[in-house]
């Protein structure tokens, strides 16, 4: 038996009201959340139209079996960074004007491998053995309005389609519980001088993925209580008349515990290196959760993702915007894009995007509509962290230490923004990983 997939009613009015507009096809995303036995859809999402720059040299994309994947990853890359905790692409989603052959779904098969293998090079994090690694290519025929639902296993290259059963259901997050955490990050990244030839990007990376560790690590406390990643979120609740827990929906906060030291069975040594610079990320981000069951390890992974998140888009951002002449030496303040939440309509849940502090209100809401294909209203925008303006300092000192780099800091205090700090030419960095011979095992509040 397939799986089931259990649909907001109000994506199936959106399929069914997808315009064609004269094409053959039109694709896009479905987005949801996973559990062993069943998957819920929340939302999908148009893939909006490629604008070729010279459509005359370009040749027509209209045709099934030239599904442009490159513009379809590129999307799915977009829409995972403003989905929250707990939310993933699920699959794809393709509506025709006529039923279709083998070649078609051949198609569409790929069309699924190549999505998620784009959006899984980007994560912090992995999914565990125990986790569903099916995603689902949706088919509707647009004229006879039948529906063709099938899986594919992302870890099996060669794996086959299994039929899998697509029901609608009306108000379907409503129960779903929402995490939050407020997370205080203070990262320092030295670039080690062997590494010259990595971008700056990739070595920032290679920084994060030490960090996640410490947070995949960590311990969770929910409401003040500490709680394991499978526990039982509403234990102690009052329950109904039929012994469930209420179908309502709960908020929880939460804070994610670190270790500062090692145990006393660890043995460690001291090592140098020899480094041309470093990269400091320093400040607090707003994280959050939606799950439909009790798996709270969703509020790490938001965790990971929106630090991961932020770094590329200012580098990205960097790219586009590079400063002719810097000089190797100099010192720069970049304050990362901050999160903004807007609401899914007919959902209970809420997505989010990053905008720097010279982006308007209009810049965010055009963004969210062209990605999301959903009209969303400005004053629905959820501004989660305080912005100020960026802020770049440079200088000449070359033989800065890391003793004083607080001292660096733009004026203008910073509150809530997490600020990238990088330094290059340093000089040596010493880093010396002691271990600590105590009994227990200290921890670090990484939220307020």
């Amino acid at each position: 038996m397939g799986r089931t997939y259990i649909v907001e009613e109000t994506v199936g009015q959106y399929l069914s009201n997808l315009n064609l507009q004269g094409k053959s096809f039109v694709s896009g995303l479905l987005i949801g959340q996973c559990s062993s036995q069943k998957d819920y859809v929340v939302l999908a999402a148009r893939t909006p139209p490629r604008e070729e720059k010279n459509e005359n040299l370009k040749p027509p994309r209209d045709k099934l079996d030239s599904v442009d994947e490159e513009w379809a990853t590129e999307h799915a890359q977009q829409v995972s960074r403003m989905l929250p905790g707990g939310l993933l692409v699920l699959g794809v989603f393709i509506v025709t004007a006529l039923e279709m052959g083998n070649d078609f779904q051949n198609a569409l098969r790929r069309l699924v491998f190549a999505t998620e293998k784009s959006m899984s090079k980007k994560r912090l994090w992995s999914f565990t053995e125990e986790e569903v690694s099916d995603r689902v290519a949706l088919h509707i025929c647009s004229s006879t309005k039948k529906i063709f639902c099938r899986t594919y296993d992302i870890h099996d290259p060669k794996s086959s389609a299994k039929p899998a059963d697509w029901k609608y259901q009306n108000g379907l997050s409503t129960s779903w519980h929402s995490l939050e955490c407020t997370v205080h990050v203070n990262i320092h990244i030295p670039l080690s001088a062997t590494s010259v030839g990595h971008t700056l990007e990739k070595n920032t990376k290679n920084g994060l993925t030490r960090w996640a560790k410490q947070i995949e690590n960590g311990i969770y406390l929910i409401n003040g209580q500490v709680k394991a990643e499978d526990c039982d979120l509403l234990e102690g609740q009052k329950k109904s008349s039929r012994g469930n827990a209420q179908a309502v929906g709960h908020s929880f906060g939460v804070r994610v515990l670190t270790q500062l030291r090692l145990n006393s069975d660890h043995r460690s040594t001291a090592t140098v290196q020899v480094c041309s610079g470093s990269v400091n990320l320093k400040g607090a981000v707003r994280c959050r959760a939606y799950i439909q069951s009790n798996k709270p390890k969703a509020v790490k992974r938001d965790i990971l993702n929106t630090v991961a998140d932020r770094c590329e888009i200012l580098f990205e951002d960097l790219l586009l915007n590079e400063i002719p002449g810097k000089k190797d030496s100099e010192k720069e303040f970049h304050i990362l894009p901050h999160r903004v939440f807007a609401p899914i309509p007919g959902s209970a849940v809420m997505l989010c995007d990053y905008k720097f502090g010279d982006e308007s209100a209009e810049e965010i809401r055009d963004h969210f509509i062209e990605m999301l294909d959903h009209r969303i209203q400005i004053e629905d925008l959820e501004i989660a962290e305080e912005m100020n303006t960026a802020c770049i300092s440079s200088s000449i000192n070359t033989e800065a230490s890391l003793d004083n780099t607080d001292d660096e800091q733009p004026k203008e205090p910073i509150k809530t923004a997490i600020v990238l700090k990088i330094h290059q030419n340093i000089g040596v960095i010493a880093a010396f990983a002691v271990g600590i011979l105590a009994a227990g095992i200290s921890f670090h509040y990484f939220s307020d």
